[in-house]
């Protein structure tokens, strides 16, 4: 089964939050911290994963994304710290299964 993720980065000092969706999450946060990509989270340094939601359906996490988008910051900042109060970066040692 396909797993997707809708999942927050924030960056270094937590004052931007970036919300994206994708069905392979360890690859997708190896692209924000390399800056793969051109874009706001490359342009705002957002490349600490602070929250993520899993779903076995692509078109459920994209609904999500949506309704996530659609709130606030402060909707946005009570899902981080309900899970993560410190604003942790939930990635720490991920990428060393790419080196």
């Amino acid at each position: 089964m396909k797993m997707s993720y809708v999942y927050f980065l924030a960056n270094k000092n937590n004052t931007v939050i970036y919300v994206g969706v994708t069905s392979d999450l360890l690859k997708r946060i190896y692209q924000h911290k390399t800056k793969a990509y051109k874009g706001f989270a490359s342009k705002y340094n957002c490349d600490k994963l602070v929250y993520y939601e899993t779903f076995t359906d692509i078109n459920q996490a994209i609904a999500r994304e949506k309704q996530i988008k659609a709130g606030n910051r402060t909707r946005k900042m009570r899902l981080i710290e309900a899970d993560n109060p410190q604003w942790n970066d939930l990635s720490d040692g991920w990428l060393f299964y790419f080196d």
